[in-house]
């Protein structure tokens, strides 16, 4: 069996803060709605993340990580604040960096992008609703924050950040992509607020340039810290490549160790795929073509995520390319749902993540029903069982939206709980 020890994909890479990230894979964030009843985590995350790290990723990436009580992307997410205990969280960093690897928590608020029976008042950046073909009704209707509200959201990812670093994590992603609140406040479409949060591109970012400083003001300078980015949003008039590397440009004089690159939102949910007629090459790595002139101009190392599943692929995203450098670190996220050992099997030799596909008429729901097969998987890893190629959509697909309505009535007498406590 060949020994690929020497691939570029298993060398070392030190990040600007002086942490060493032990190998050039990624575990990237997945939504896994795999928290307990107080929307802490369990055993069951506990189990999933040691797979992850035994199974031979440099850097695991938790699922996002909420900021604020009231405001979560599912009703079984985990959430972070000052009223959380750290006990779990502790438990939960002790298994994610068995085996050397570093374990990093994403950190996010959605804005907009909640749903209503989960959580009926959302804010934004401005009262835009989102616009999803054929659900967007599901969705809460925004308003506008206020400056005071804006200046909340800041602290509220500073303590989270603060609180990981006790907890034993190795560092925090920031969260600006995907449609998320940061994402919004990034897009033209979303903001279309007239103060120093909007209208120019410097003034959309600039509450992800205030969260950065805010974290690192709370942290130890050996904390990893990093961001992630839409290559574009992929909606006519919003967030695109351009914006991007301007975006990085003003990253580079901030303290961030790592930027990671993906696109899409809930509207536009291009971070599953493309469609089945793009050739495999297309399908495989579509947003390494974006991440490589972000790469020409970043002055931290850049990772990519986005349907990299072969070990040829990955080496190439890692090698330059027509005179355009490659990128320092490749993320794998549906391929560890269903292949949790790949990055130990690509040191073995060449092994491919067989990840099975939705392709529906609607691409919203296909991008729903895909989220749901994942989430099976990872719920049979945190059970310790192995995925399983067969499941069938559709049925799995209803019963995670009762599984979703069921935890979204918990989650809302947990908040009230909380909220007369």
């Amino acid at each position: 069996m060949p020994d690929m020890s020497q691939s570029p994909l298993f060398q070392p890479l030190q990040l600007p803060s002086g942490q060493t990230i032990p190998n050039r894979i990624a575990k990237a964030a997945m939504e896994e709605n795999m928290a307990d009843l107080r929307h802490l985590p369990g055993e069951r995350l506990g189990r999933l993340y040691r797979q992850w790290a035994e199974g031979g990723a440099g850097l695991i990436v938790t699922g996002n990580v909420m900021v604020a009580p009231d405001a979560v992307t599912g009703p079984a997410g985990v959430i972070l604040d000052a009223s959380q205990p750290l006990a779990p969280f502790k438990d939960w960093a002790a298994a994610g960096r068995v085996n050397g690897a570093r374990l990093w928590m994403q950190i996010n608020h959605p804005g907009r992008q909640v749903f209503a029976r989960t959580t009926p008042e959302a804010i934004a950046p401005s009262a835009v609703p989102m616009r999803m073909e054929g659900a967007s009704r599901l969705f809460a209707k925004p308003r506008a924050m206020t400056g005071a509200e804006i200046a909340e959201v800041i602290r509220r990812f500073a303590e989270t950040a603060a609180l990981a670093e006790q907890a034993g994590f190795d560092g925090v992603q920031i969260h600006a992509a995907h449609g998320y609140l940061l994402s919004q406040f990034l897009s033209p479409l979303a903001n279309l607020r007239t103060d120093e949060w909007g209208g120019s591109l410097e003034n959309r970012a600039r509450l992800l340039v205030e969260i950065v400083r805010a974290v690192r003001a709370r942290v130890s300078p050996g904390f990893g810290l990093g961001g992630k980015l839409n290559s574009s949003d992929f909606q006519k008039g919003g967030f695109g490549a351009e914006d991007a590397v301007a975006v990085v440009r003003m990253l580079n004089d901030l303290p961030v160790d790592l930027v990671e690159l993906s696109g899409g939102s809930y509207e536009s949910p291009a971070m599953h795929g493309r469609p089945a007629a793009a050739s495999t090459v297309a399908r495989e790595a579509y947003f390494v073509d974006f991440a490589r002139d972000v790469v020409a101009v970043a002055h931290m190392p850049v990772l990519v995520t986005g349907g990299i599943r072969r070990r040829a692929t990955a080496e190439a995203a890692l090698a330059p390319d027509d005179g355009r450098p490659g990128v320092a670190m490749v993320g794998l996220a549906q391929a560890l749902a269903w292949a949790p050992d790949l990055p130990n099997r690509w040191r073995a030799g060449e092994a491919v993540a067989e990840v099975p596909g939705v392709r529906w008429k609607s691409r919203p729901l296909a991008s729903l029903a895909t989220m749901a097969l994942a989430k099976l998987q990872l719920r049979r890893m945190g059970a310790g069982k192995a995925p399983t190629p067969r499941a069938w959509a559709p049925g799995v697909a209803v019963l995670d939206q009762v599984r979703t309505a069921w935890r979204s009535r918990r989650y809302r007498a947990w908040l009230q709980a909380r909220r007369q406590a």
